[in-house]
């Protein structure tokens, strides 16, 4: 418990130097904890910390964490890989879907959430690496994708989410931020309804500073709090699109 409280203290303290270094307001960067294999009885502690924000890789655990963590105010958003059979499940539980990265996805979700008589936020995934192993949008498609995406009444562009290289060279990462980045700024200009452009989801334990000083507005963080988990973030985060 104490070791999560002072892991907790000390990414907000990286988030708070990062904003200094570039000079911005730490209120701008919201922290996400991804709690992918963590129990609801470690993510209780952090949200009795005043922590507000989860992020969770797959439907069944956020199933099982919604019934668990019910009772503690907080908003869950899902930041996995969304296949449309599941769709049914993510929009009950989750406030927000980081990873809608093609039309098809966007269609069913758009049907789904009008049968319900709703609406859901959602950010855009760019495949800003251009890796094989990442799911999300090849960035020339991706304001072609927003511009569709954007005419469906039921789903509200919000902004843009990517994962990012996995490499030790900070130059290498934020080539991939600085280009989610620049997408925006496209998208931003044609004022397009139902988008607002808002948020940029990037940057994890390892990068958040540089993901912070290309303008991060949400910062994915689960190890770094939670500690190594039995599986590396690649194992969640690295899911072949072609199986």
């Amino acid at each position: 418990m104490s070791t999560i409280i002072e892991n907790l203290a000390a990414i907000k303290q990286r988030i708070r130097s990062a904003c200094d270094q570039c000079g911005r307001d730490e209120g701008s960067v919201k922290l996400l904890l991804a709690t992918k294999t963590v129990s609801a009885e470690n993510i209780r502690i952090a949200l009795q910390q005043g922590e507000t924000l989860i992020g969770e890789n797959k439907v069944q655990e956020l199933k099982e964490k919604f019934e668990a963590l019910k009772d503690i105010p907080h908003e869950t958003h899902f930041i996995g890989h969304l296949q449309t059979n599941k769709i049914k499940e993510v929009i009950r539980y989750a406030g927000c879907i980081q990873s809608v990265d093609r039309l098809e996805l966007a269609q069913k979700l758009n049907r789904r959430l009008q049968y319900e008589g709703r609406s859901i936020d959602v950010l855009i995934q760019v495949n800003t690496s251009a890796e094989e192993s990442k799911f999300g949008v090849a960035p020339e498609n991706a304001v072609q994708l927003v511009k569709a995406i954007a005419a469906m009444d039921a789903i509200c562009i919000k902004g843009l989410m990517t994962i990012g290289i996995f490499s030790a060279e900070t130059e290498k990462v934020r080539k991939c931020f600085r280009l989610l980045k620049n997408i925006q700024d496209q998208i931003k200009d044609l004022n397009l309804p139902n988008v607002t452009m808002d948020e940029l989801s990037m940057g994890m334990s390892g990068d958040l500073e540089t993901a912070i000083s290309e303008g991060a507005t949400i910062v994915r963080v689960g190890t770094a709090v939670f500690g190594r988990r039995a599986y590396p973030d690649s194992y969640y985060w690295n899911e072949n699109p072609k199986e």
